[in-house]
């Protein structure tokens, strides 16, 4: 199972971090894809808030883990998140079991 950590700072979305896989064994398919399509997706808001919107943020990326957390709030930054989110959220909906989403709350960056 993947778990998905949200980040919030003041109630406004401040990064995610993901970790763990989704797959139960070499076989699963479902679960590749579903690794695969999170990873997707988390790469790509890290890209477009750091690379795009030149938000500073602390990134952590190994095998099987991405944290992303922003340093300060930011409008735009917080619009990138939000969707993240509504797209990891719906993932979750459609494949149960195989993500599990959770919120913290953070102080600093």
């Amino acid at each position: 199972m993947t778990l998905v950590t949200l980040f919030v700072r003041g109630g406004r979305e401040a990064g995610f971090e993901l970790s763990g896989h989704a797959t139960v064994d070499a076989e699963d398919e479902d679960g590749r894809l579903i690794c695969a399509a999170l990873s997707s997706a988390a790469i790509m808001a890290a890209n477009t808030l750091t690379e795009i919107l030149g938000a500073p943020a602390d990134i952590c990326q190994k095998d099987g883990y991405l944290r992303v957390r922003l340093a300060n709030q930011a409008a735009q930054a917080e619009r990138i998140l939000q969707g993240f989110t509504l797209h990891v959220r719906g993932m979750a909906d459609e494949y149960p079991g195989k993500i599990r989403i959770e919120t913290e709350e953070i102080q600093d960056a």
